[in-house]
């Protein structure tokens, strides 16, 4: 992708900017500075305990029968909805995921309702988690008549509400998990052992989904802070892996000492795969999912997430879906992340190309199943 540095004391009201355009569903390109890195197709290996199915290793099957929804859901923002936008194919909808030794339930919105009745769940990160908000809504909304529906907006925080269910399926924004703030000559200051002003929105609350990797892992030129803060010690530098995993060791702590596992389930999901090499192009006229990997690796991130889920007392399950989205370079929106007209698709190279996020419907779609199999 084609970005032009942007002095840093602009950056943090552009970050804001794209947020809240891409909050309101407005077509102006959400993340662009998610599009700056690669990340290599992933592998990983889990220890499930005797019984249960892992649903990360498998592999993707053409299913005529998806999509469970079309790109006409009300609650899609623009900048995901693919079809609308001029994607001239639409295969990318039609895959589902069959993990090896046992089967995916296809979501069913009715079932998944009524798990939630009275009950609100909150998915928390970035622009991506906002994704799978987006995809979990338009799953269930087909089956609410109008009327018994709506959606409430309170700052950077969003929830749909299903009335007669008395369900909430909220999305709050929090790509760190931890603090940042404006500190001194106006310099943005992330806090890595501060949380509750984010972490206060997650009391309560019944199912909590968390997410956060990318803008810890973003370059100088797209870094949404200035400085890392511990305790009362400032860092102008610090290795992003070590900064990440003291992120989510605060994280870690919070959840410790403030839910209770009878009460609240936590689910981690782990990052999700972009396809940017090649400058931003390798996802651009996709068709199809990779069939293998030639260098399969784990991402630092999924190793720190593991190793920092593996000394809480509390039990957090990690919704592993980083290698099987690693396979759908297919599924991004690319350059119909916006309206091309029939002259713009001429030229799509002209425009920037999102390799990041996930066309609507589309991937995000199985990991809800996933997620509700998991509840």
């Amino acid at each position: 992708m084609a970005a032009n540095a942007r002095p840093k004391t602009h950056l943090a009201l552009f970050f804001i900017s794209i947020f809240i355009c891409f909050f309101h569903g407005k077509s102006s390109s959400w993340l662009n500075g998610e599009e700056t890195e690669d990340v290599v197709m992933v592998q990983t290996r889990r220890q499930e305990s005797p019984g249960r199915c892992d649903f990360s290793v498998g592999k993707w099957v053409y299913d005529q029968s998806y999509p469970l929804y079309d790109s006409n859901c009300p609650y899609l923002s623009t900048a995901v909805t693919c079809q609308r936008n001029g994607r001239p194919d639409s295969g990318y909808e039609k895959w589902k995921w069959k993990p090896n030794g046992c089967s995916l339930p296809r979501f069913d919105a009715l079932k998944f309702l009524g798990k939630m009745r009275r009950k609100r769940i909150m998915l928390v990160g970035d622009s991506i988690m906002r994704n799978q908000w987006e995809s979990l809504v338009c799953l269930v909304q087909g089956v609410i008549p109008t009327g018994h529906k709506k959606v409430t907006y309170s700052g950077l925080s969003m929830a749909f509400l299903a009335l007669d269910f008395e369900t909430s399926i909220e999305f709050s924004w929090a790509p760190l998990l931890v603090e940042l703030k404006k500190g001194p000559q106006n310099k943005r200051v992330l806090h890595l052992d501060l949380i509750e002003e984010n972490a206060r929105y997650w009391r309560g609350v019944d199912v909590l989904v968390f997410d956060s990797a990318h803008w810890w892992t973003h370059s100088d030129q797209w870094s949404s802070w200035d400085y890392y803060m511990e305790g009362k010690s400032l860092y102008k530098s610090m290795n992003p892996m070590i900064a990440y995993q003291k992120g989510l060791n605060t994280w870690a702590k919070w959840v410790d000492l403030n839910l209770d596992p009878r009460k609240t389930r936590v689910i981690f999901r782990s990052m999700s795969p972009r396809h940017n090499r090649e400058n931003g192009w390798k996802c651009y006229n996709q068709k199809s999912p990779l069939a293998f990997f030639s260098h399969p690796h784990v991402p630092e991130q999924l190793l720190v997430l593991q190793g920092v889920l593996r000394r809480m007392r509390f039990p957090v399950y990690l919704h592993d879906i980083t290698t099987m989205s690693a396979f759908r370079r297919d599924g991004h929106p690319s350059v119909y992340r916006r309206a091309l007209n029939q002259a713009d698709r001429q030229h799509p190279r002209e425009f920037s190309s999102d390799c990041s996020h996930w066309c609507l419907p589309g991937v995000p779609d199985i990991w809800n199943e996933m997620l509700s199999a998991l509840l």
